[in-house]
């Protein structure tokens, strides 16, 4: 029998069988969207007010995850509870107030990475209408959970986690995830999963910094003698447990310094915002500032590469604090370079993460 010729014949042992396709799912069947495509971009979180209550639900919420302080439990909830929440909410509410965008009633960070969403999406709209861009936050409103549950109603059988950190840490990327897997965890029916990968080196990425920082130099009268490139600090017990963050720091940093063409005594990296007694990554940014002032240094500038969006540790701890340090230790001229945020280069960066990351899905 040729194969052209070839037909299906009944079983033997029984008759054949009719088999029709079914139009209709059986009751009491939910209603189901599917065939849709969900990019959550993932950010740190942000208090809901500056009000002692609204700090101390943040704060809560952020010194509870073991990812943050890896502290044995029994050691640090009771200190957190019975001490870090009742003073800390106070002091932190005060630095929140100083960068608050009143007009909305919210942080600089929730603003801008809205904007950045919105933007992102607009940018990639002509790619598919299957392609769902959104954003969640680790810590406060909007939840991760929340986004997650959102873009599974809306149809999206397949999810791209795009954690907002360029240089990986299990303080941020990791912690991101582990909040998206939670919530994953709740799903009946749960989308197939990636996670992009970490932007350190991408060339996008040291393009746009140094970009970025190309242009506000040329708005100063004076050049600055020194370029501090800051990156939010870490336990450096967390760099003899197999964390990354430190080589990608020190990575990006060394990129951008030859981006930007600068000798060795002009460009320095730092690590800012430690917390508590231990040790943490160094050199530190605010006793790198204060040595640079008081040894001859009277023009600095500083970037925050490990930053996508402005925030307390950029506008607050460096646009005012550091540049306090600097002028009382002598020093003249201050300058910070604002972060990507919403900017064009910031999403180009995005744009290329997302070609890269989608490939085979769109």
């Amino acid at each position: 029998m040729s194969t052209a010729s070839a037909t299906l014949a009944p079983v033997a042992h029984g008759p054949a069988t009719s088999i029709t396709a079914r139009t209709t799912p059986p009751r009491p069947h939910p209603p189901v969207r599917t065939g849709r495509i969900g990019v959550l971009l993932l950010n740190l979180g942000t208090p809901s007010g500056t009000g002692y209550f609204a700090m101390r639900r943040y704060l809560r919420e952020f010194l509870s995850d073991p990812r943050i302080v890896d502290l044995p439990r029994a050691l640090w909830l009771p200190l957190l509870h019975g001490v870090i929440l009742t003073t800390r909410p106070v002091a932190k509410g005060k630095e929140y107030r100083r960068i608050w965008n009143t007009e909305r009633d919210e942080s600089p960070l929730l603003t801008t990475t809205r904007a950045t969403a919105d933007a992102v999406r607009a940018r990639v709209s002509g790619w598919s209408d299957r392609l769902l861009v959104d954003f969640g936050m680790r810590y406060g409103t909007p939840s991760t959970r929340s986004r997650i549950e959102a873009l599974a109603r809306a149809g999206c059988d397949r999810l791209l986690l795009v954690p907002l950190y360029p240089q990986y840490s299990a303080t941020t990327v990791a912690s991101a995830c582990d909040a998206a897997f939670d919530a994953l965890k709740t799903l009946r029916w749960q989308p197939a999963v990636r996670v992009a990968t970490p932007w350190y080196d991408s060339p996008a990425y040291i393009e746009a910094l140094a970009s970025r920082t190309r242009a506000h130099l040329a708005t100063l009268s004076h050049e600055p003698e020194v370029l501090v490139a800051s990156f939010h600090g870490i336990p450096r017990t967390h760099l003899a447990l197999g964390d990354p963050y430190y080589c990608h720091c020190m990575k990006t940093g060394r990129l951008l310094q030859q981006a930007l063409a600068l000798p060795d005594e002009r460009f320095r990296i730092t690590f800012q915002s430690r917390f508590g007694p231990a040790e943490w990554l160094q050199p530190y940014t605010d006793v790198t500032i204060r040595e640079l002032a008081r040894t001859g240094t009277r023009r600095v500038a500083v970037v925050a590469p490990g930053f996508v969006a402005d925030c307390l540790e950029t506008i607050e701890e460096l646009g005012e604090a550091a540049h306090h340090d600097f002028l009382a230790h002598g020093g003249e001229h201050f300058t910070l370079v604002p972060c990507l945020n919403e900017s064009a280069p910031a999403v180009d960066v995005l744009e290329t993460v997302l070609a890269q990351e989608l490939t085979g899905w769109l």
